[in-house]
């Protein structure tokens, strides 16, 4: 069912709307924490280590199909919210064809470099066989992550995230059930966790397609919307590719980090991977806020309502930072016996790493929060292109802490390389955010002046 943001509370709208994407980005979560817990309790830290080692890469390719499919979603947000729903169905139409290029292209090419890109992240040769059949069979599978990513942008940009959690909900059973069938049943190793979690993806997404063609005629395409469309996908294009990016860019320092982690031993890369889980899981909460605050925004953009736009912005940075703070103090007292999930007791040195590297972390934890909400309200408004900074400004950040300092500190340089990019980021972000948040309110002005 759709909902307009553009009457109501808007801190009770968007805690509304949050709650069924948190549990749904949960569960997606889920899917990793399940494999890497199965994966390290029945296969062992090395095969651990194996899952753990392309993380960074498959945030580069996976993160560009997740923003770049968020950013699809703005401009249907943006007319659904005006009330012009043709112009929202040609956007869904045109934003369908160029989620189907982008996955032909990505999966030809992450294929066919897979082993290149290992090479890259300098993973450990004990290690290498299990890393490449992990990543290859994510790889083969970004059309079903396209396929789910777009159609639940499509249904929250019309305000309905609860739909996309149910789905995710089913998937996430069906993976624990599909993880130990390949893993403990069949002895697939690291490419049975892969070939669980790509399955469940590809559920989701199809599940999302039958809902939207039986249940949500807001979505279905007359003929006249069924045509691409040069202007449709251009305004697509512009706020999908730059989102997209931004994720991408702020991966390759990620990358970089790893790399340098990899260099470091598979000790370090496997406490690095438990506490990577861990914290993706707890990351979860900036994501749905973020998205919600986002959604809002767009909305509101679209129905002229400047003063909302403050409103939301405020609220929902407010909540983040809160959330961030509490978090951070789990992850540095609980981090060690969160990790237990992943590493058996007497792996106490990786659990040692796994437990530094959240500790470091939770002391920060506060600023993703501001850096989220500040960026996907940029993004709502239409300003994704600005955006790409701040991706860049991390790369920067993660790339001078990974070759400057690691060397030197060695792992203790890996544990504050995260927190020195978010810093650097909220820098550029935060008083952009408030221009961009302006130069709106200015510009629904002189609408109504000219109106």
């Amino acid at each position: 069912m759709s909902t307009s943001m553009v009457k109501g509370s808007p801190l009770k709208l968007m805690l509304r709307f949050a709650l069924p994407l948190l549990i749904g980005n949960l569960l997606q979560q889920t899917y990793n924490i399940i494999d890497a817990a199965i994966v390290g309790q029945i296969l062992g830290a090395s095969a651990l280590a194996s899952v753990g080692a392309s993380s960074s890469v498959q945030f580069l390719v996976l993160g560009f199909c997740m923003g770049s499919c968020a950013g699809f979603g703005v401009p249907i947000a943006k007319y659904f919210g005006a009330g012009d729903q043709k112009k929202m169905r040609d956007c869904v139409f045109n934003g369908a064809v160029l989620t189907a290029a982008i996955a032909v292209i990505l999966t030809t090419a992450c294929a066919l470099l897979c082993h290149f890109i290992l090479h890259i992240l300098s993973v450990p040769s004990d290690i290498y066989t299990g890393a490449y059949e992990y990543l290859i069979v994510i790889f083969l599978g970004i059309p079903f992550t396209l396929m789910y990513n777009y159609l639940s942008s499509v249904l929250r940009s019309v305000g309905d995230s609860r739909t996309p959690f149910l789905f995710l909900a089913f998937s996430a059973c069906l993976n624990i059930v599909l993880d130990l069938f390949c893993i403990a049943v069949l002895h697939w190793g690291c490419m049975g966790a892969a070939i669980a979690t790509i399955t469940a993806q590809a559920i989701s997404g199809i599940l999302c397609l039958v809902f939207i063609k039986k249940k949500m005629p807001l979505l279905h395409l007359e003929q006249e919307n069924r045509k691409c469309r040069g202007d449709v996908e251009k305004e697509l294009l512009l706020m999908g590719l730059p989102t997209g990016l931004q994720f991408s860019i702020t991966a390759i320092g990620s990358m970089v980090m790893q790399s340098a982690n990899n260099g470091l031993g598979s000790t370090c890369v496997s406490g690095f991977t438990a506490g990577m889980r861990i914290k993706q899981f707890t990351m979860c909460p900036f994501d749905a806020f973020g998205t919600a605050t986002s959604v809002f925004c767009s909305q509101n953009l679209g129905a002229g309502k400047a003063d909302r736009i403050k409103k939301g912005l405020a609220e929902g940075m407010l909540v983040a930072v809160a959330y961030g703070l509490l978090a951070g103090l789990v992850l540095i007292f609980l981090g060690r016996p969160l990790s237990l999930i992943f590493v058996k007791k007497d792996a106490v040195a990786v659990l040692d790493a796994s437990a530094k590297y959240l500790r470091c972390m939770g002391y920060f934890y506060w600023s993703l929060g501001i850096l989220n909400v500040a960026r996907m309200v940029t993004q709502g408004l239409g300003y994704s292109g600005r955006t790409v900074f701040s991706g860049v400004t991390e790369m920067l950040a993660r790339t001078i802490v990974s070759l400057g300092f690691v060397g030197t500190f060695g792992y203790t340089a890996i544990c504050f390389a995260d927190q020195t990019a978010w810093l650097s980021a909220c820098f550029y972000i935060v008083p952009t955010c408030i221009h961009c948040v302006r130069k709106s309110e200015k510009m629904l002005q002189a609408g109504n002046n000219a109106a």
